[in-house]
């Protein structure tokens, strides 16, 4: 494929896919991978997990050949467009790429780049494993218990776009249907109204719960979480609930049970080899990842749900500066952090990459590059216990030293060396 505004590696080969439907595919020694380093602080932390990932690579007889692609600042620069094509068919293209944070204003303005992104290009998944490091500090007093993967659906639920502003002629439009035509006269307020729309389906759901299911059997995990707030909104939530049951009954066999069919049937006791999966409601649920913590091992959620718990999640473990996250489609895998762009320390070389760093290692582990994926995780966990660490940490820290951005990046580097 050709590409209007942006360099293909001479080094380096595409990842061949085998089967897109059974995310089937084969990654070379040497693969193009590209990379956007987003907004803000991006241009700070794209660079050191770069460098992290390269060496990694390196240490275990891989290599990496970066291609930068663009979107937010940079693609307006560039191509004078927020999202220009050409980053959406890299990624595409060589199906594994690694971001950095892109800003999305409050109100006025464009809509979520990453929304956008995640929708182009159909990454269903949003993958989020929360897992405390040595060293780093935590609100609570025993943060080792939180190991908890969130899957939140990545594609509808609110996130889908379909609202309409107030004043507007469309959202008079909608609020006439709603009151006159589907009988809700005296919901909506008399005045001003934004009105959005929350699609659920069964497809989208389906797709997302029978990817956690799959990774709990792979991961030996020993439960799967339906978390929603079908107890209010019965026809969405409550049927993400009750479509993620349907999934687990149907098509998993004695792989899977049910907490109900674990109690009726069984008295609690749950089989070796198979996964529990049950349902909380979501409000629920933020209280049980603080008071039953090590209770809970996968989390399916639509995608509001999503967003709200992974973030509680990583207050547990330090914060979204420690926290990875990837989105996945079929062959396809786009790992970036959980933090946003925080654009007053653009360019100051203070902020933690860790965030972006430990997305990579989920990249790396898609990609079958487990030991490098290891590597990349040891290494991160030995320099922050050593206490060579950013601003943000070390402000925590009683004795430790404070390092830039890319002097992190190259302690690192060295811990790679030395664990390889």
């Amino acid at each position: 494929m050709e590409f209007d505004k942006l360099e293909v590696p001479d080094e380096g080969q595409r990842v061949e896919v085998l089967d897109e439907d059974a995310d089937e595919f084969e990654v070379p020694d040497h693969p193009i991978v590209p990379i956007l380093y987003g907004d803000g602080i991006g241009t700070d932390v794209g660079p050191a997990a770069q460098k992290v990932l390269t060496a990694a690579a390196q240490e275990t007889g891989r290599d990496v050949s970066w291609m930068r692609v663009y979107a937010g600042e940079s693609a307006r620069e560039k191509y004078d467009e927020n999202l220009p094509q050409d980053t959406v068919d890299a990624i595409k293209e060589f199906r594994i790429a690694l971001k950095g944070p892109l800003t999305t204003p409050v109100g006025a303005g464009f809509r979520s780049l990453n929304v956008a992104l995640r929708k182009r290009l159909d990454t269903y998944a949003n993958v989020r494993p929360t897992y405390h490091l040595d060293g780093v500090p935590s609100p609570v007093t025993r943060p080792e218990q939180m190991d908890m993967v969130n899957f939140r659906e990545n594609t509808e639920d609110v996130y889908a776009g379909i609202e309409w502003e107030e004043g507007t002629d469309e959202v008079e439009k909608v609020r006439e249907f709603v009151e006159d035509e589907m009988g809700f006269d005296e919901t909506i307020h008399d005045g001003a109204v934004g009105i959005g729309i929350k699609p659920i389906t069964e497809f989208g759901t389906k797709r997302l719960v029978r990817r956690a299911i799959d990774y709990a059997l792979e991961h030996d995990r020993d439960s799967v979480t339906l978390v929603h707030k079908g107890n209010i909104m019965k026809f969405t939530e409550g049927q993400f609930r009750d479509w993620g049951y349907e999934v687990a009954v149907e098509e998993y066999g004695d792989e899977v049970i049910t907490e109900d069919t674990l109690w009726e049937e069984r008295d609690g006791e749950q089989p070796d080899d198979a996964v529990v999966v049950n349902d909380r409601i979501a409000d629920n649920m933020l209280q049980q990842i603080l008071t039953r913590t090590e209770n809970y091992d996968v989390l399916a959620m639509p995608n509001l749900n999503g967003d709200y718990l992974s973030d509680a999640c990583g207050a547990q473990i330090g914060g979204l500066g420690i926290a990875p996250g990837a989105n996945f489609g079929n062959a396809l895998c786009l790992a970036e952090p959980v933090h946003g762009s925080a654009p007053k320390y653009a360019g100051q070389d203070k902020v933690n990459p860790s965030a972006i760093i430990l997305s990579g290692v989920l990249l790396y582990e898609y990609m079958g590059w487990n030991d490098a994926a290891q590597l990349v995780k040891d290494a991160v966990e030995e320099t922050i216990s050593s206490k060579m660490v950013t601003y943000d940490l070390h402000r925590q820290i009683e004795g430790g030293e404070k390092l830039a951005t890319s002097e992190y990046a190259d302690e690192i580097v060295k811990n790679i060396e030395k664990l390889a």
